[in-house]
């Protein structure tokens, strides 16, 4: 006859365990709601006009495609892909130099700059084994002195460079500010970016073997799973996405220039460790990224309302980054994983 008696300590530890793994969850969403009280509380004027919504949409949604593809990086164990900034500069640049050729020529040309510069990555991390921070940061400073030597340290603006074709020109700026539906066409581009992510991750066979590959590398590699080409594909999927935002961005700013990626690195990872993935890797899911995305957002727009200047939003940003590596930690520990 089988016991089923747990004692109370364990009774405890139970319901524990469900609240962290309740809190990992849906938690990040309740931070949402407590931001939205504190922005009406703090800026009752300026917090839900239309200028700031809009300001705060167009934020989030550059943020949000960033962090879906350093979602994948991420899951893998590979920590995260510290040459995002450039590949987001370095995309937006090409599309911008390239419109002459008309708008989706230009565009194919700066998503194909992306995925090259991904490939690059997923090779030299998944079959040379180079440590995934130590490389990307090292190819990130690389791609940011070549680009700085090709366009002498300049900006390119589209009018000057498409002058030949200024229908081109203007469906490229009105990109990042036009809508469908009454919806901005950036919001619309990363929610589907989200859905896919989320499908790649849940539903198909690439998915169920990265979070094999994230969570035991060598029992991957023993079960027959292709690991160097999953982590390639982690790379060059990364990478599209920061292309993406590196277009939209350059079409926001009006300009292609190589510092418009710098930070997205860091608030990617940090949106993605805030949305409840961890650096240990095959943990998490997109879901929780995107409230991560949407804290981050908003969090950075309420600073900016109460006139906290841009080094002080850093601290503020990287002290949040330090708790909820601690938080991840911690949860990880209690939950027997860590």
């Amino acid at each position: 006859m089988s016991n089923t008696f747990k004692p109370a300590s364990e009774s405890r530890k139970l319901k524990q365990n469900s609240f962290i793994v309740l809190l990992n969850r849906a938690g990040i969403y309740a931070i949402v709601v407590l931001l939205l009280i504190i922005g009406g509380i703090i800026a009752p004027g300026k917090y839900f006009t239309p200028a700031n919504i809009r300001s705060t949409i167009q934020a989030i949604a550059l943020l949000g495609m960033a962090s879906v593809g350093m979602s994948f990086v991420t899951f893998s164990a590979n920590y995260a892909d510290m040459s995002a900034p450039m590949t987001i500069a370095f995309s937006g640049m090409i599309t911008v130099t390239t419109l002459w050729m008309g708008f989706w020529p230009a565009v194919l040309c700066g998503i194909v700059t992306g995925a090259a510069m991904g490939l690059i990555n997923g090779l030299m991390v998944g079959k040379f084994r180079a440590h995934p921070i130590i490389w990307t940061m090292a190819f990130n400073f690389v791609i940011s002195g070549i680009v700085r030597w090709i366009y002498g340290g300049t900006q390119v603006y589209p009018d000057r460079i498409a002058a030949n074709n200024p229908q081109a020109v203007e469906v490229f700026n009105s990109l990042a500010r036009s809508s469908f539906l009454g919806i901005p066409k950036m919001i619309l581009v990363m929610i589907l970016m989200f859905i896919v992510g989320h499908f790649l991750l849940t539903g198909t066979k690439f998915g169920s073997q990265l979070k094999v590959v994230g969570s035991n590398y060598e029992v991957a590699r023993l079960s027959g799973i292709n690991v160097v080409k999953s982590i390639v594909l982690v790379y060059v999927i990364n990478a599209i996405c920061c292309s993406i935002a590196g277009i939209f961005l350059a079409s926001l700013s009006k300009t292609g220039a190589y510092y418009t990626g710098d930070g997205y690195d860091f608030r990617a990872v940090t949106s993605v460790l805030l949305g409840g993935m961890t650096l240990a890797g095959g943990r998490g899911n997109i879901i929780g990224v995107f409230g991560g995305v949407i804290t981050i957002g908003m969090l950075t727009n309420i600073m900016n309302l109460i006139g906290i200047p841009t080094f002080n939003q850093w601290l503020v940003q990287g002290i949040v980054f330090l708790f909820i590596v601690w938080l991840n930690t911690n949860s990880s520990r209690k939950l027997g994983r860590g």
